[in-house]
């Protein structure tokens, strides 16, 4: 049978096709906006916006260290009844590790191939420290070593490391990244912390080193004090201009701020113990803390012209109730209704726009304070302590809002708070505590291991707590126990169990 002139044509055509589709096909199929690859600086921004406190910094660690208590139950479970809420407890680890650890680590594996940009990797690794202890005191045993490692090298079940090691690392990392600073070398004008100032970012690492040096004061009092001398002759943070803080706007918001604006506003309260150390020791933070609305009966009450801001006005809610249980408390009180305690400002301190703080000049001078009585570094204790004093006060215009404390209102509390002798450690301590005030995280990791301040344990009847009096970490996500169980295994076996009670490997009961 003869073949039509068009039986011929139709393999050509395909031929053609095949060839001309394969030509030009990855341009063609290649998003041209998208992006392919990142700048290291700009996964560093990432990682250090994203490590301001969200919400679960008000369910756990606040309210743990007696700074905020809210009486009801949901979602905002967790400290304030002494119950395991994995909902919540999940919080530090999912920012830590989906965003920040992953932006840095991938960030650090980047620079490997930019070994110019010697500078951006001290100041990734320095940040990496930051976070990593934020975790590992949160839970203990965490992955570390291979942490990260899932999108770089597949490794999707990582290994979890003991506190001890990891602590060795965050401090060597620590060590070798400020000694690697060096101003004449790459400069990072674009990160947001401190603008690329690499002194800044030295004595950012140096103050990181003396917190986690000092973390070890109980479980190795050694390298407490080695490592505390290194920090202190490295050179601290020298003014509030040196503090480690996230700026908030419109478009990058405080995750605390936002839900104390929003379906949050009228759940949460100054915690009672608070409100009365402010007061017993006529502190002026507490008016640039707290509001209280007169009368509210409701949070529908809690509007401006109910507002109350005087000294003598505010009243704190205590601990150990619930929403329910807490109604003959308030009319015992004379308060209208539970709405009508004292809450912070989030008109001022809570507002949306407000700065987080992480890592602060009052802080380490605080720690500074207790090294030099300690005979760990040199320094006048009762000076560094006072200086830690007024630091944080003056700390309080950097909020805005008209939250500024006089100097001659600093200068009375300071002649009335004289360091004295046999009480040096508490004394320093519950001014940390004061310091850290909405750094949850690191007030109650202070507060493990100091034992400061000395405050009364929640005593809600229906705790989870089996024999502690206090929370002493937050359990692991369910996503790690169903995903992850072999090594979670490993590190409850090493560690204890995975519940609330156990201590980290630097929390030993003295």
């Amino acid at each position: 049978m003869k073949k039509s002139k068009k039986s011929y044509i139709y393999p050509f055509i395909l031929l053609f096709i095949l060839f001309s589709c394969d030509s030009g096909f990855d341009e063609m199929n290649t998003n041209p906006v998208r992006l392919t690859s990142i700048d290291p600086a700009f996964q560093l921004n990432q990682a250090i916006i994203s490590s301001s406190p969200g919400y679960n910094n008000l369910t756990y660690e606040v309210t743990i260290v007696r700074q905020m208590i809210t009486p009801f139950q949901g979602v905002g479970t967790g400290g304030n009844l002494n119950q395991d809420n994995r909902a919540a407890t999940e919080g530090n680890w999912n920012t830590g590790y989906r965003t920040v650890l992953k932006n840095l680590i991938d960030g650090l594996a980047r620079l490997e191939s930019m070994p110019e940009r010697t500078n951006l990797k001290h100041i990734l690794q320095i940040w990496k420290a930051h976070t990593f202890m934020t975790l590992t005191d949160t839970y203990g045993d965490i992955p570390y070593s291979e942490a990260g490692k899932g999108y770089i090298d597949g490794l999707v079940f990582p290994k979890y490391d003991s506190q001890e090691s990891i602590y060795a690392g965050i401090l060597s990392d620590l060590e070798g990244a400020v000694q690697g600073l060096d101003a004449s070398k790459d400069a990072i004008g674009q990160e947001v912390m401190y603008s690329g100032n690499v002194e800044q970012w030295k004595r950012l690492g140096n103050s990181l080193m003396l917190r986690a040096g000092m973390r070890l004061s109980k479980v190795d009092p050694t390298s407490a004090a080695s490592y505390a001398s290194k920090a202190v002759s490295g050179g601290l943070m020298q003014s509030n201009d040196d503090n480690a803080v996230v700026r908030h706007n419109a478009d990058y918001r405080n995750g605390v701020g936002t839900n104390l604006n929003g379906g949050q506003a009228p759940f949460y309260y100054l915690d009672q113990e608070f409100v009365d150390f402010l007061k017993d020791n006529n502190d002026p933070r507490l008016t640039s803390i707290g509001v209280r609305y007169i009368g509210a009966l409701s949070g529908n009450d809690q509007v401006e012209e109910n507002a109350n801001r005087d000294f003598d006005a505010q009243v704190g809610m205590p601990q150990g109730y619930d929403n329910t249980t807490i109604i003959p408390v308030v009319e015992d009180a004379g308060l209208a209704s539970l709405f009508d305690y004292t809450q912070l400002d989030r008109s001022r301190m809570g507002n949306p726009e407000a700065p987080n703080f992480l890592v602060t000049y009052s802080q380490t001078l605080l720690l500074w304070a207790e090294a030099a009585f300690r005979g760990w570094a040199p320094g006048d204790a009762e000076q560094l302590y006072h200086d830690g004093i007024r630091a944080h006060m003056e700390q309080m215009a950097l909020w805005g809002n008209n939250m500024a404390i006089s100097s001659s209102e600093i200068d009375a509390y300071i002649a009335a708070h004289p360091l004295e002798a046999g009480k040096e450690l508490e004394l320093i301590n519950t001014q940390y505590w004061m310091s850290s005030y909405l750094i949850g995280h690191e007030a109650w990791a202070n507060f493990r291991r100091s034992g400061y301040p000395d405050v009364d344990p929640n005593p809600y009847p229906g705790s989870d707590l089996k024999e502690e009096d206090f929370i002493r970490r937050l359990t692991y996500p369910d996503s790690e126990l169903t995903v992850n169980k072999e090594n979670v295994d490993l590190a409850t076996s090493r560690m204890g169990p995975d519940i609330l009670d156990t201590r980290v490997w630097w929390d030993v009961k003295q």
